[in-house]
């Protein structure tokens, strides 16, 4: 729930009160899970995650929309080797990627992209590092793209994790930072973050009872003067 900013002739900025709902459905078994949305603007939106073989799984991502050119498919084919990790994407637009990270050593990985948009002759390759221990996990990666991204997690206690990222197009000059947290309590999760465009974000999953979770969520933007406000239950075995 939150406002939408409609188009106006004037300077002033007109916003209408929205809320928009949405159903669930979700299968789980040791070697397939299948997850479903319908919301009700009518979009459909669906997940697939099969383990085909020991070392090989499938994983695809689809959304059906009226809106013309909005509807989107993609599959990932995803192999663990003994040390490291490779994937091949396909995608509808002639979309095709594949990366592959190794394992250099117990706690440094280094790996790298490559990928092909034909529907819009676009193409790009990255780096990408990963550093990690017990208490931490950094990242990096650069792209041919523009795009440089950084992270970091530490994690305070067993309950308690901090973290923050940074993000920058050299292209458009756009810079994202944030910092977030993630604490679970007895019987509830609580995340959130802020980062500095003045965006505020929350989640609060609660366990009800066995099979039953109670969900609440809240996002904040300071400086488009928007919000959002959402919740939720999740019922299962």
């Amino acid at each position: 729930m939150g406002p939408t900013t409609i188009p106006s002739q004037s300077a002033e900025t007109i916003k209408i009160p929205t809320a928009q709902y949405e159903f669930g459905a979700n299968f789980m078994d040791p070697k397939l899970m299948l997850v479903g949305r319908v919301l009700t603007d009518g979009r459909l939106t669906a997940r697939l995650k099969c383990d085909l073989i020991e070392n090989l799984s499938l994983k695809a991502n689809a959304q059906l929309t009226n809106e013309p050119h909005m509807s989107h498919g993609i599959a990932y084919f995803d192999y663990k080797g003994k040390d490291y990790r490779a994937q091949f994407q396909l995608g509808n637009g002639a979309l095709f990627g594949a990366n592959y990270i190794q394992s250099v050593t117990p706690n440094l990985s280094l790996g790298g992209e490559v990928f092909w948009a034909g529907q819009h002759r676009k193409s790009g390759i990255g780096y990408a590092a990963r550093y990690n221990t017990d208490k931490m996990v950094a990242t990096g990666q650069v792209a041919s793209t523009g795009m440089v991204a950084l992270s970091y997690v530490q994690k305070v206690s067993e309950k308690v994790s901090l973290a923050s990222d940074f993000m920058y197009n050299y292209m458009s000059r756009d810079v994202t930072a944030s910092v977030g947290y993630d604490y679970i309590l007895r019987q509830c999760r609580l995340r959130g973050k802020i980062d500095s465009n003045g965006c505020t974000s929350a989640f609060l999953e609660e366990r009800l009872q066995m099979g039953l979770n109670f969900i609440l969520s809240a996002e904040i933007d300071h400086k488009k003067k928007d919000y959002k406000f959402g919740f939720g239950l999740t019922v299962g075995e």
